[in-house]
């Protein structure tokens, strides 16, 4: 193992996944519900595997070849942040809709989330995010292309290795912000600063 290749791999990802982009805030709504976030947790770190494995092992290059494809799957998933910005936005304008309300003095349970709808939603975010192309396949990919061919694995590694420990930190630290959460004005800030961002997001990447 080529530990100052691994480190490499670790700094440039942790400092491209720690900002809360869509697919983080996602993570951290589901997390403070402790709804599915174990799957959620699995999902997400797999697909930084794939993405990441794929980028430094030079598909890149493919992108590059066809840009037509590119573009289409950048409106595909731009056009499904500003539908998810616009549903937060509406979720924090009917705080009735909020879960962990406060009202009772004891622990409130949140509503059971079906399994598969969370699956799907967490997919979509993962890979119809453009946020992901560019950030897990691209910079990352590109980066590791720049690295020695016998030290392109450990890179791989050590970007996967961040990518793991953060989606573990915050799907599952999330948990400790719950007791916050127990007020339908606590949902409302943080959904109408979630779909802020998503929609934000989604203009900033419109070309």
């Amino acid at each position: 193992m080529n530990w100052l290749a691994f480190s490499h791999g670790a700094a440039l990802c942790a400092s491209l996944i720690v900002t809360i982009g869509a697919q983080n805030a996602f993570v951290l709504r589901q997390g403070i519900m402790r709804s599915h976030i174990g799957k959620i947790v699995l999902l997400c770190t797999l697909s930084d595997f794939l993405l990441i494995g794929a980028g430094v092992g030079g598909a890149s290059v493919l992108v590059e070849r066809y840009p037509t494809f590119i573009h289409a799957l950048l409106y595909v998933g731009l056009a499904y942040l500003a539908w998810f910005g616009i549903s937060a936005l509406m979720r924090a304008l009917r705080p009735g809709h909020a879960v962990l309300d406060a009202d009772s003095k004891g622990d409130t349970a949140p509503p059971v989330q079906r399994a598969l709808p969370i699956v799907m939603m967490t997919l979509a975010f993962t890979w119809l995010n453009p946020h992901v192309y560019l950030d897990t396949f691209l910079l990352i990919g590109t980066a590791g292309a720049r690295e020695a061919q016998g030290t392109r694995a450990a890179f791989a590694i050590g970007a996967m290795t961040v990518s793991a420990i953060w989606f573990v930190a915050l799907g599952y630290g999330a948990r400790a912000l719950a007791p916050l959460f127990r007020r339908a004005a606590a949902w409302r800030v943080l959904d109408g600063a979630i779909g802020s961002m998503v929609l934000l997001l989604a203009v900033t990447q419109l070309r």
